[in-house]
């Protein structure tokens, strides 16, 4: 295989998203904008990648470097055209030896195989491929001029004849090249249109006048999808949600209302998994056979096996793990937590930093107290115990196996291996009190 090369152009401030953040940061599925693109030049099977930010990019940069720690970043620090933006990443293509892919950093569901429609082009003998599209509206896209299968150029829409304005072929996003094509051309791109920019598109009839050979791919439009403003910010999640939903339902996966039910770019579910009306998934969520997820449960970072029963109304956040057949109900949080095998929390609670055994019960009301201000502590109860209903296991405290907790108990000192632990004052009764004190309250109320 030949090796690639991808630079990512990522310089746009993105002022139509009306927002104080770099366009390529919004999220599309809980991953920005970019890193679907980083991840589709990856898949593509890219040796090297680069990207080109705009000054000041640096959250940019720091975000990608977690999503693609290999890539290389440059910086455009004047807005001269995307030519000039590519020619950032001299230093890292100066030393390419196979194919030079430019793609535009702002198309959130590119995937490897739209790389490789152009890279193809390019095995088959061509010296450049351009992907292209047939958009339902072409008004402000580069136009294909070709003569068969043959790319002639790229004509932007602001230069076009009212006659190129007509045609229905429109440049993508991706621009691949042959290394030595690319390295001997990208300096000659000149300024002679509309903007007075560099054109990366102007590439295409410099390589034609060079004697090279240019040809074009064609992709489904959704794929090539880009996004400059919240609008279509939104069209791209819509366009994403709808496909995962039918990927997942192809797969086994039963949706009770797809249309309600909202994905991670990395959401993984096995076949036979159930899933109510209202679930929303964030990124990091693994879901075994045969789980089910009810309605109105939001779900992150999160490990679900077999036969688990999540909600409805509950809340798993990063570093859940629920074995086989635990139970999570109603208006329940959990994070970073381990659940055991056939334990359950039913209601109610919130069990964060702990560790609970196989067959444990814990009851309605149940909290585990695991933050003083200032550090995390750790509750960790054993198999089979049982603990009562509005108790506050407060941490650092271990429950051993078989262990029972009273009902409305705060505990904080550990309670052995099938004990009984009690944590609260003794009830004390005042015959004839609340009498008592309902006429006093009476009597104030009256006086207001």
């Amino acid at each position: 295989m030949t090796d690639l090369m991808v630079i990512v152009l990522a310089a746009g401030e993105g002022t139509r998203m009306k927002s104080s953040h770099p366009k390529v940061l919004h999220k599309v599925a809980g991953r920005p904008i970019v890193g679907h693109v980083l991840q589709a030049a990856r898949d593509a099977g890219a040796k090297t990648l680069a990207m080109v930010t705009g000054p000041g990019h640096q959250s940019v940069r720091d975000a990608m470097a977690k999503i693609a720690p290999e890539t290389r970043f440059f910086e455009q620090l004047e807005r001269r055209g995307t030519a000039h933006a590519a020619s950032m990443a001299r230093d890292a293509f100066s030393a390419a030896t196979g194919y030079v892919a430019i793609v535009y950093g702002d198309h959130p569901l590119l995937s490897g195989a739209d790389f490789r429609r152009v890279t193809e082009r390019l095995d088959a003998g061509l010296d450049a491929a351009i992907l292209g599209f047939e958009p339902r509206d072409p008004t402000g896209y580069g136009r294909f001029i070709t003569d068969g299968d043959k790319l002639l150029a790229i004509r932007e829409h602001k230069d076009a004849t009212e006659a190129e304005r007509e045609i229905g072929l429109c440049n993508a996003c991706i621009l691949a090249f042959r290394a030595e094509v690319f390295k001997d051309l990208i300096d000659k791109v000149g300024t002679n249109n509309a903007q007075g920019e560099y054109y990366l598109t102007d590439l295409v009839e410099l390589a034609n006048a060079a004697g090279h050979t240019v040809g074009y791919a064609v992709a489904p439009e959704d794929n090539v999808m880009g996004v400059n403003d919240r609008s279509q910010l939104a069209r791209a999640e819509a366009t994403f949600q709808a496909l995962r939903r039918e990927d997942f339902m192809k797969a086994g996966v039963t949706l009770h209302d797809p249309q309600s039910v909202y994905f991670s770019y990395d959401t993984e579910i096995a076949q036979d998994v159930e899933i109510e009306p209202n679930v929303v998934f964030g990124p990091g969520v693994k879901i075994e056979s045969g789980a089910v997820i009810h309605a109105f449960s939001h779900i992150e970072g999160a490990h679900i096996a077999s036969g688990v029963s999540v909600g409805p109304f509950a809340r798993l956040r990063p570093g859940t793990d629920l074995a086989e057949n635990a139970k999570v109900g109603n208006f329940v949080e959990v994070k970073n937590a381990k659940v055991g095998q056939g334990a359950k929390i039913s209601h109610l609670s919130y069990i964060g930093d702990a560790e609970i055994g196989g067959g444990s019960n814990i009851g309605a009301g149940t909290i585990t107290c695991n933050y003083d201000g200032y550090n995390k502590a750790m509750t960790i109860i054993g198999e089979n115990a049982f603990i009562g209903s509005n108790s506050a296991l407060v941490a650092p405290v271990e429950i051993g196996d078989g262990a029972y907790v009273a009902s409305g108990s705060v505990i904080t000192e550990p309670v052995a291996t099938d004990a009984l632990g009690i944590g609260r004052a003794r009830q004390i009764n005042k015959p004839g009190y609340g009498k008592a004190l309902n006429d006093r309250f009476k009597a104030l109320k009256n006086k207001t």
